[in-house]
């Protein structure tokens, strides 16, 4: 097997995981089920995952990135529980390549990812194990973040070093696109379970009018582009006036620089009802299928 690549990115939501009737976000899930296929059908052999965290499992020690040698599901807002499988071996020889490379990251030995990771491991692949994983964690939500310009520099590192072997990666980003969740946007403490639904509560409504679609369908055509210099050259107030939700694009920019490949948009939608932009955007656009209106609605996470 010759080394192979893909990347996909799309949006995450506690939202989408609460909503059993599949009320909301119908362009959203038809989108979901197209590149579940997609994935299904290239088969990858092992999934590099960008992902954040939402001041559950980092949050006395805050790392600007991670690479994980063990992990698990958290089952916070109704994310999966249970192992990941992460090839061990794999992830440390990858995390001292990029120390060799001078990238200043950590190694997590072991810990429980929330739904940064789960919601989207599962809704894409199945499962938390269905694929060898590895998870590498971005800060996007507590200051001091690394530029953007750093994440694309990151993921083109991992895509090099893992093209050197024998596999079909999967280099999967998640989160954003604009939001502004109460709970990042009014502290930046970590926060108990009970304390976040008292503030989401309390401030959820208003965070509805929060997205931003124009900025999120300019973002998406960029990442159409085979030069990253646009994405290099974003800042911090390029990014402020979509929410510090939006912070979470660098999880995009990691695996869009990682598969080295332009991404084209799957789908795109504003759902109030999840304060999120939820897109969808990958590299191979000629695996998606067009959508069958017959098909049944995605699973939840």
């Amino acid at each position: 097997m010759a080394y192979e690549s893909m990347s996909l990115c799309l949006s995450h939501s506690p939202g989408l995981a609460r909503d059993r009737e599949e009320n909301y976000g119908h362009e959203f899930r038809a989108g979901l089920r197209r590149v579940r296929d997609a994935v299904a059908a290239w088969k990858p052999s092992l999934v590099v995952f960008f992902g954040s965290d939402h001041r559950r499992a980092f949050r006395d020690v805050l790392p600007s990135v991670s690479v994980v040698l063990s992990a698990e599901g958290l089952g916070d807002l109704n994310s999966p529980t249970g192992p990941y499988d992460v090839p061990a071996e794999v992830a440390a020889d990858l995390a001292a390549r990029l120390i060799a490379e001078d990238f200043d990251i950590a190694i997590t030995r072991h810990i429980a990812l929330d739904h940064g990771f789960g919601q989207t491991t599962a809704d894409v692949l199945g499962a938390l194990d269905a694929v060898p994983l590895i998870p590498v964690f971005i800060n996007c939500a507590t200051p001091p973040l690394i530029r953007p310009a750093r994440a694309i520099a990151l993921g083109a590192a991992i895509g090099r070093i893992l093209s050197e072997r024998d596999e079909r990666v999967l280099y999967i980003g998640s989160g954003g696109l604009s939001h502004n969740p109460p709970t990042l946007a009014l502290t930046d403490k970590g926060l108990s379970e009970e304390e976040r639904r008292a503030i989401s509560q309390q401030y959820r409504e208003a965070a509805k009018d929060d997205i931003r679609p124009e900025w999120d369908e300019a973002f998406l055509r960029n990442l159409g582009r085979a030069d990253t210099t646009w994405a290099e050259e974003l800042t911090h107030d390029d990014l402020a006036p979509a929410g510090v939700g939006v912070h979470e694009i660098r999880t995009w920019l990691a695996a869009y620089a990682a598969a080295g490949k332009p991404m084209t948009k799957v789908a795109y939608e504003p759902v109030r009802e999840w304060i999120t932009g939820m897109g969808i955007a990958i590299s191979h656009p000629e695996l998606v299928s067009a959508e069958n209106p017959s098909s049944p609605q995605g699973s939840q996470s």
